[in-house]
């Protein structure tokens, strides 16, 4: 229905950003890391727009991101049955992508449990189980172990993980990672960018 609001950001709290376009408001709810990014009341904002709309009770919200990457996860995690927006919305506040794809990928329910309001142990193991079965033309069992979230896993190989999580060959990632610096989410927004 939207693919992006762009207007002048006029207020911003925890949940949700309100968005003037030529003399409308619109609210928005958001992630916090989405949130974050945008500036102050009175700048320029721009969300990319999932409209959310629950048939039943006759609910229309939109749901918006700064970037069509955590939307693309925020719309995954929404189609796991059960889920709902403000649970999607939440875990994604709470987790950044690159380290929810590298959850699922190493079965991490506690993590995501543990991180997320309102999502329990056995919510975050159907998001896995539901979720791993979208990637399952990945090529996972040739990424070394060591390579996908582990503890001593660096930047570089998290970053790796979370591209071919996202369904790029692992080519395509290396290749997009190079030249790539700082923190995780940094090198694959960089990757991301020459990808697209």
């Amino acid at each position: 229905m939207f693919e992006y609001i762009s207007g002048r950001l006029v207020q911003k709290t925890k949940e949700y950003a309100v968005i003037d376009v030529g003399g409308i408001g619109y609210r928005i709810y958001s992630t916090m890391s989405s949130l974050n990014e945008l500036g102050e009341s009175g700048e320029p904002a721009k969300l990319f727009i999932y409209t959310n709309i629950k048939n039943s009770s006759d609910v229309f919200s939109l749901y918006g991101f700064t970037t069509p990457e955590e939307r693309s996860t925020f719309e995954m995690i929404l189609g796991v049955s059960g889920v709902g927006a403000k649970t999607a919305a939440s875990l994604l506040s709470n987790i950044s992508t690159s380290k929810f794809a590298l959850c699922v990928v190493t079965n991490d329910s506690k993590y995501l449990s543990s991180h997320t309001p309102g999502l329990g142990p056995k919510g975050a193991q159907r998001i896995i189980l539901e979720l791993k079965d979208k990637f399952k033309n990945v090529e996972l069992d040739d990424i070394p172990q060591g390579e996908i979230f582990t503890e001593a896993s660096d930047d570089s190989n998290e970053a790796l993980s979370a591209l071919i999580v996202l369904g790029y060959s692992r080519s395509e990632a290396e290749h997009a990672l190079a030249g790539a610096e700082g923190a995780v989410e940094d090198k694959i927004k960089y990757a991301l960018k020459k990808l697209m």
